[in-house]
């Protein structure tokens, strides 16, 4: 331990010297970076004066004089306080490989964020590459549109099946190992599914089933993660972050798909996408815990903001309640009809935008894609700012309630009126225009049902949002297959826009009559 000077000598300026060179350059930026907030969250820890005298008041903080320079070895430099400061005496919880890793100051909560949006963007985009590849397949194997919309709605026959029995296991394992097997096993599906393709139509779609059933294990895991990593005031955000790389894979689906399968083939896109998925499961088995307390690199101050920010999740006798119990609260129907309509309208939109422009205004496979992408980039956008929205009023003091039923009005309300306004267009980039409408105030239910899972059930909030998910997965088969019946009976998407905003319209009547932002189970 280097020595520490005299008072006396120090009265005037405090000379130090850094014995690891990489701490002293630039410590005064990288310290005031610490007190702004990043992508809006509240800061997790503010930079503090350097220079003082440690061997009194600072080592007094961490519990004797004697005890800190037993523990910590301390180096009295303005780097070593405020390093002790950041990290904090957490019995060698932060070692010097792990300062390096987090010398950036970026509170680890962000990085695990960082991984989710990641992890949910390759979600989608798998989902989406089928939906621009069922246009070329259809055409080789002479599929009627009937028949097209049971091939698209195959993913959803796996995906109804795992959203419970996931929901149970990420309350049981954790989102962290319940998220990993469910990227390999899907990347692994995306990977086969050109094979499978080639095979036969059972195999397709016994393949696609097989995806589904992988990836319906994504939501509850995201949720369950966010709601362990992020205080109350934050989640809103940090689920906005998760779902707009969630809305992100349409764009990189859509835009990628049209044209590596034109250079590279049919397989190409599929081939990109589950390898993707493999080098992110590399990092997220090594940087990622279930619960910010199982890692080393959080610190002391950024334990205590995500702990403190959990008044709501009060500790339970961990029983899982019945569905039977779960069906008789109507806080929890509000949620799964809305998360029924939500899906309904989602998949319509997913599965049938590119065939949508194809149909009513006969533009090409690329141009399609190109009308079909806009609109989820910009969902991408609005869901984050639903969610800082979201936060900011419940930090001004806003009941939950009252802010998660504003953002479920608007998130179905609007896409309502947009699907109404799209029976009218006369053109792809008005019809572009009304969708991206639509998309964006649907984002802003992330906000409200989606979130308002974790503030009625917090010790179950797996388990509801795999029977919300799962209702929701029914709904989502249903409208699949059925606007491929409506257009090839009517020769419209017009009747079936007509239902769907109907049934927008219902669905907010009844959130807004039953949903509540307090505890329930």
């Amino acid at each position: 331990m280097e020595a520490l000077r005299p008072a006396a000598a120090a009265a005037a300026v405090p000379v130090v010297s850094s014995p690891d060179p990489r701490l002293s350059i630039s410590t005064r930026s990288r310290l005031a970076s610490l007190g702004r907030t990043q992508l809006g969250f509240a800061p997790g820890v503010r930079a503090r004066p350097v220079g003082r005298d440690c061997s009194g008041d600072g080592a007094r903080r961490s519990g004797g004089k004697e005890a800190w320079r037993g523990r910590q070895q301390a180096r009295c430099t303005a780097e070593g306080i405020e390093r002790g400061l950041l990290f904090g005496d957490r019995g060698g919880r932060v070692d010097g490989a792990a300062e390096d890793a987090v010398g950036a100051a970026v509170p680890e909560r962000f990085k695990v964020v960082a991984l989710m949006a990641c992890a949910m963007c390759l979600c989608n985009a798998d989902r989406v590459v089928m939906s621009v590849a069922v246009v070329p397949l259809a055409a080789r194997h002479g599929w009627s549109t009937s028949f097209l919309g049971i091939v698209q709605s195959s993913f959803l026959w796996g995906y109804v099946f795992s959203s419970v029995i996931g929901g149970v296991l990420v309350d049981k394992y954790g989102g962290k190992r319940v998220m990993a097997w469910g990227v390999a096993l899907w990347s692994l599906a995306t990977l086969l599914t050109p094979r499978a393709a080639d095979h036969s139509t059972v195999a397709l779609l016994a393949m696609r089933a097989f995806f589904g059933l992988a990836e319906g294990v994504a939501l509850p895991s995201m949720s369950n993660l966010s709601s362990r990593w992020f205080p109350s005031q934050e989640r809103a955000s940090a689920v906005g972050i998760s779902m707009g790389g969630f809305h992100l894979g349409n764009v990189l689906g859509l835009i990628l798909t049209p044209l590596l399968m034109s250079s590279v083939g049919i397989s190409g896109p599929f081939l990109l996408f589950s390898s993707l998925g493999l080098l992110w499961l590399m990092r997220w088995a090594n940087g990622v815990t279930n619960h910010p307390r199982e890692s080393r690199f959080v610190g002391a101050s950024e334990l205590r903001l995500i702990e403190d920010g959990k008044s709501n999740a009060a500790v339970g006798n961990g029983e899982i309640p019945s569905v039977r119990v779960l069906l008789s609260k109507p806080p929890a129907l509000a949620i799964i009809l809305a998360n029924i309509t939500n899906n309904w309208g989602y998949f319509v939109l997913l599965s049938w935008m590119p065939v949508y422009f194809k149909t009513v205004f006969d533009i090409n496979l690329k141009n399609a894609a190109w009308f079909s992408a806009v609109p989820w980039g910009t969902m991408a956008v609005s869901g984050y700012i639903a969610g800082a929205a979201s936060d900011y009023l419940i930090k001004a003091g806003y009941s939950l309630t009252l802010v998660r039923k504003a953002m479920q009005s608007i998130g179905f309300i609007g896409p309502g009126i947009a699907l109404l306004c799209l029976n009218y267009a006369n053109s792809p980039a008005i019809a572009s225009l009304f969708i991206t409408v639509a998309l964006s105030f649907s984002s802003f239910s992330q906000a409200g049902f989606l979130l308002n899972i974790q503030d009625i059930a917090p010790q179950c909030a797996g388990f509801l949002h795999g029977i919300a998910n799962s209702a929701g997965t029914v709904a989502a088969i249903i409208s699949t297959i059925g606007t491929g019946y409506f257009v090839q009976w009517l020769g419209s998407f017009q009747a079936f826009l007509m239902v769907t905003a109907a049934l927008y319209f219902v669905t907010a009547i009844f959130y807004n009559l039953y949903a509540t932002g307090d505890r329930v189970f």
